[in-house]
């Protein structure tokens, strides 16, 4: 055709470069990999961005409305009930995006309905079997438990159900692309609906404490769930034709379980700290401690989006062998992460005092917290998304291990700190501990893959001597 750029150009002359309306629409449009992972990194991000903001925004109303020392029951009571929900899905969610894009390159219609049926099933067995046991130790443990407590931690039980469900429809989405799908009902839909219910008891004259707010979260939670659900069962009838099932749970069980142990380690490692504040402070500490948390983790956004963007480019740089390619894109990746970090960090700790002050005059009590919790937070993203590249290439015992021992720093420091200085023990505990992740992340991906991931390099000149050196002496380099 007349005015066509041929294909099998190598470069097309300056004037019929694409100029940048083509390449959005290209990137909107293309069904190309590339255009593909990027359109639902970018998808992504957005949703987890407009997420936070809202969850942060209903966390200033429910402090208002509740008060310290309630607002300290619920945070308290819901990080039991997030710790357990990230724990019992048996890390079927996670192995969804590996199972799923197997059995439709193979054409395994029937391996591919075996496996949703299977693992929507055993995850809500299992979540409905870990709601009754919860139920059970809650029953046995009332003596010692904060009289104030006890009904909250009933009524939390009746989420993990539809919380746990929930992740695996969001595993399933994810392997299709469909992130609306995966991400807006659980992370948009579930807070905004338990912002409104528990605004509608406020009018309504209803007083707000935890118990009004977990019970609106357990309708929250079932609403967005059973759209979720709805949802993606049409989007699968298009895709999925009806038919036999064959189930091969022994495999999904045993390639899931060593997952969901790097997950498990992160999670108690995110929770520790609050869990641990709260058998030795009051409920109105946990509160405080809780609102500077959550407002340097606005920070960790970048650090996650960074990993969700880059991952794939790790594995596939990895499987092909372009070790040049590979070690360019994780200094890169330094970048991305680091320096818009330190520049949102920055800025958070600016105006820290004023906006812990939104949740309550008392509250301003946790800046001196933020300070100490961000040389941790910052340390982390000296080594960018290392943890996602030790996963990508195959390196996720090595992962667990670095989180596990994250773990056990943070648990002991708290349990040795936090009696003596409260918050504080908590706050240096946690950033203790993400140093230790920091260091560890960097050691094992620089012995395992050779690869130098952190911020600061060495000078060109050092590194040239070291290598002569080594050269000398026939030490690896």
């Amino acid at each position: 055709m007349a005015g066509r750029i041929p294909l099998t150009h190598d470069a097309p002359p300056a004037s019929a470069t694409p100029g940048w309306r083509a390449r959005l629409a290209s990137l909107f449009r293309s069904e190309h990999h590339d255009s593909i992972a990027k359109r639902t990194a970018g998808s992504a991000f957005l949703i987890r961005v407009a997420s936070a903001a809202s969850l942060y925004l209903s966390q200033i109303l429910f402090a208002r409305w509740m008060g310290g020392a309630e607002f300290g029951v619920y945070v308290y009571v819901w990080t039991w009930t997030l710790m357990i929900g990230d724990l019992i899905h048996l890390g079927l969610a996670n192995v969804a995006p590996r199972f799923i894009p197997q059995y439709r390159q193979e054409r395994r219609e029937d391996l591919l309905r075996g496996f949703i049926a299977a693992s929507c099933g055993l995850v809500f067995a299992s979540a409905t079997l870990a709601a009754l046991v919860a139920m059970l130790a809650i029953r046995l443990c009332e003596p010692i438990l904060d009289a104030g407590e006890v009904l909250p931690l009933y009524l939390a039980c009746l989420v993990l159900p539809a919380y746990a469900l929930s992740i695996m429809l969001d595993g399933i989405a994810r392997s299709y692309n469909w992130v609306g799908l995966a991400l807006l009902p659980p992370y948009l839909l579930r807070p905004l609906f338990v912002v409104v219910l528990t605004a509608i008891a406020h009018q309504a004259g209803i007083v707000v404490d935890s118990v009004t707010v977990i019970a609106a979260a357990i309708g929250a939670s079932w609403a967005a769930m059973l759209i979720q659900l709805v949802g993606l069962r049409r989007s699968l009838r298009a895709m999925v034709p009806a038919g036999s099932r064959e189930h091969r749970v022994g495999l999904w069980l045993s390639t899931a379980l060593p997952v969901l142990m790097v997950v498990g380690f992160y999670t108690l490692l995110t929770y520790t700290d609050i869990l641990v504040l709260r058998q030795f402070v009051p409920s109105a500490d946990v509160a405080v401690y809780y609102a500077a948390t959550k407002t340097l983790a606005l920070v960790a956004i970048i650090y996650f989006a960074v990993g969700a963007a880059v991952a794939h480019r790790f594995s596939e740089y990895h499987v092909s062998g372009d070790r040049e390619r590979l070690e360019s894109f994780v200094t890169a990746s330094l970048g991305w992460t680091f320096w818009p970090s330190l520049a949102a960090m920055a800025v958070v700790l600016m105006l820290g005092w004023p906006i812990l002050a939104l949740f309550g005059a008392d509250f301003v009590r946790g800046y001196p917290l933020m300070f100490v919790l961000a040389a941790g937070l910052i340390a982390r993203a000296s080594v960018g998304p290392a943890e996602r590249l030790l996963n990508m290439v195959g390196e996720q015992r090595v992962c667990a291990l670095v989180y596990a021992i994250a773990f056990a720093v943070n648990l002991s420091l708290c349990l040795a700190l936090v009696p003596r200085l409260g918050m504080t023990g908590a706050a240096l505990s946690t950033a203790s501990a993400l140093i230790a992740e920091t260091a560890l992340l960097y050691l094992f991906v620089r012995r395992r893959l050779g690869l130098h991931a952190f911020i600061v390099r060495r000078r060109p000149a050092a590194r040239d001597a070291g290598t002569a050196r080594n050269q000398g002496t026939g030490a690896p380099v």
